[in-house]
């Protein structure tokens, strides 16, 4: 089940061609990226395309389940994959320089990012667009009105890509491994839990512009709320395991590193 929509389409296009002409780009001037790094972006927008061009996306109308496996996707596992994958040195030749460089002398919009960026600031942003956007009026008129959908996702993923991007840093080469970045994705994941929460634990459904659609596929309209807050109170479970596991092996790294560059440091010079 395939939704064509030429302006995703399109997007998703121009983000892969955007992506191989910095690896290009780098590569001319003596910098391959690491494989890694380039499987985590297309990983990131093959997450996007499963999101917005199959299935979640075609019954995204008729089931809630399905809505919110499209916005799991492009939002809670597309973005971060996203950060992971346009790490510097590739942010920075990531757009044309005809477009970077305008860009850059919009010093209020690079001020505004600085700030909405740090984690005191980015979880509050992406609360609000979590819980504006699932409540009851904001979710049936998006499911009415297609740009107000496309809205929807759009504000998903920037809210996502915000609050990961203190914690993956894309601005850096090499992630510092940093243990505070546990406790933010963990502060993170909670309050998109206690929203998973709330839609299992509801005794009735909140969004009345799916009506009895659910019931064709053999849900309840409760059933198809209470599964959907489910898989997102999963996901959460997931990343808040994986957060512990890589910030601790990451920090553990980064102190290998430090001890080692301390040991040749301290030894003797040697002598003529």
């Amino acid at each position: 089940m395939v939704v064509f929509d030429p302006g995703v389409i399109a997007v998703l296009a121009i983000s892969i061609g955007l992506y191989q002409r910095a690896v290009r780009v780098l590569g001319r001037r003596g910098y391959q990226v690491p494989r890694g790094q380039q499987a985590c972006w297309y990983a990131g927008v093959a997450c996007l395309a499963v999101g917005l061009l199959g299935p979640p996306d075609a019954l995204a109308d008729e089931l809630f389940t399905a809505h919110m496996g499209e916005h799991l996707l492009i939002a809670d596992i597309g973005g971060p994959l996203l950060l992971f994958g346009m790490r510097t040195p590739v942010l920075v030749f990531l757009l044309p320089r005809q477009l970077l460089v305008p860009l850059a002398r919009f010093h209020a919009l690079r001020r505004v990012f600085r700030f909405a960026r740090r984690p005191l600031v980015a979880i509050p942003i992406f609360m609000v667009v979590l819980y504006g956007w699932h409540l009851a009026a904001p979710f049936d008129a998006a499911l009415r009105h297609d740009s107000l959908h496309a809205l929807q996702h759009i504000s998903f993923v920037g809210a996502s890509m915000l609050v990961w991007w203190s914690a993956i840093e894309p601005q850096r080469r090499h992630m510092p491994g940093e243990l505070w970045k546990i406790g933010y994705i963990l502060g993170a994941r909670l309050v998109s839990m206690f929203l998973a929460m709330a839609l299992i634990f509801s005794r009735s459904p909140w969004y009345h512009a799916y009506g009895d659609l659910p019931r064709e596929h053999g849900f309840s309209p409760l059933t198809d709320q209470q599964v959907g807050g489910g898989m997102m109170l999963g996901l959460d479970l997931l990343v808040m395991m994986f957060a512990l596991s890589f910030f601790f092996w990451s920090a553990a790294r980064e102190q290998d590193r430090l001890d080692e560059q301390q040991r040749q440091a301290a030894k003797p010079a040697p002598t003529a």
